[in-house]
């Protein structure tokens, strides 16, 4: 049994993370600060099942807030940190781009000087597929250059993953950045596509289709996240006897650091995600088709060969299962 801390635990995949880790016998503390980026009622409903559990406790702190986090650090001496909090969304990054630089940098190296300070054993910390930026060659690979971002808030989770290495470089640490491809399930998030169209096609409203439904998107359930989260937390990293600085691979190191993707290995096309949404509701959805948006890429598509060579594991949910699951709780949840 180990003391984990989740950082963003009431947020959607640090909830589903923190009961995994639960139920499993780990001992959570669940860090979020609340933040009404969303519906804050949902953030609060995610928690309050959460607190149902034994094992669990709740911190409501903001990781910007330097004494605090490292406070925090110290009085609980956590074995292993998953750090998932984080001010999420690419097109609010256009509109807010602080709130990105507090959350996603400043709280981001309050963690790992509490990680550096305390001992940590491992750090697993959410980067993203929006890393991979301006990249073309599919599918993406962590073994690929991603100096491209087309956004703010994929240049902060890109930074993460330098931060991240220069601290096993310096001090040993072990750490893990897992790059996420468009993660839906039940409980998730209302900025994500699949949630905002559920809701506006059961109003009979239009939905906005961007770049006239020409996108495709590595969508991945939440219960092949969660289970790709801990069997990397599991999984310790070692330096990479192999790395050579004359041909440096991103994706290893010749510190205890590894990158992976977490993605279902398997594309779709937008406007096959929205004919299976609709045949899932037994509605039919009104179309607004509109223009590529700033900060969007066209396509995502994770290989995941890494992920499945270290610890064996391969996201496998189809949409067409996993949006079933997603509308039979958002019917539930929402009496609708």
């Amino acid at each position: 049994m180990a003391k984990v801390l989740v950082t963003g635990a009431a947020g959607f995949i640090g909830f589903h993370l923190a009961q995994k880790l639960l139920r499993r016998g780990d001992q959570v503390v669940g860090l979020d600060n609340l933040n009404p980026y969303y519906d804050v009622n949902l953030k609060q409903g995610r928690l309050t099942q959460l607190q149902a559990e034994s094992g669990f406790q709740f911190y409501p702190l903001d990781l910007a807030d330097r004494a605090a986090t490292a406070n925090l650090f110290l009085e609980q001496k956590f074995d292993r940190v998953v750090h998932l909090a984080a001010q999420a969304g690419v097109r609010y990054s256009l509109k807010n781009p602080h709130a990105y630089v507090d959350s996603n940098l400043v709280g981001f190296v309050n963690v790992l000087e509490g990680c550096r300070h305390t001992e940590v054993q491992h750090l697993v910390f959410a980067s993203s597929s929006s890393v991979y930026g301006a990249n073309t060659k599919m599918p993406f690979s962590v073994h690929d250059n991603v100096d491209h971002p087309v956004s703010l808030y994929a240049a902060t989770k890109k930074a993460n993953e330098l931060m991240a290495h220069t601290y096993s470089h310096l001090y040993g640490l072990p750490t893990t950045g897992l790059r996420f491809f468009t993660v839906y399930g039940p409980w998730g998030r209302p900025d994500m596509a699949y949630f905002s169209f559920t809701r506006a096609i059961l109003a009979g409203q239009s939905i906005d289709v961007y770049h006239h439904g020409q996108m495709r998107r590595d969508f991945t359930y939440i219960e092949d996240v969660v289970e790709g989260v801990v069997r990397t937390l599991d999984h310790i990293p070692q330096p990479n006897p192999q790395w050579s600085g004359q041909n440096p691979d991103p994706g290893t190191s010749n510190a205890p650091y590894r990158i992976y993707n977490i993605g279902n290995n398997q594309p779709v096309a937008l406007m096959h995600f929205i004919e299976t949404l609709e045949k899932c509701l037994g509605l039919e959805a009104q179309k607004n088709f509109l223009p590529l948006q700033p900060g969007d890429v066209i396509e995502t598509f994770a290989d995941v060969d890494a992920l499945v060579r270290d610890v064996g594991f391969k996201p496998a949910t189809s949409i067409e299962a996993g949006l079933q699951k997603f509308v039979t709780w958002y019917r539930d949840y929402y009496h609708s």
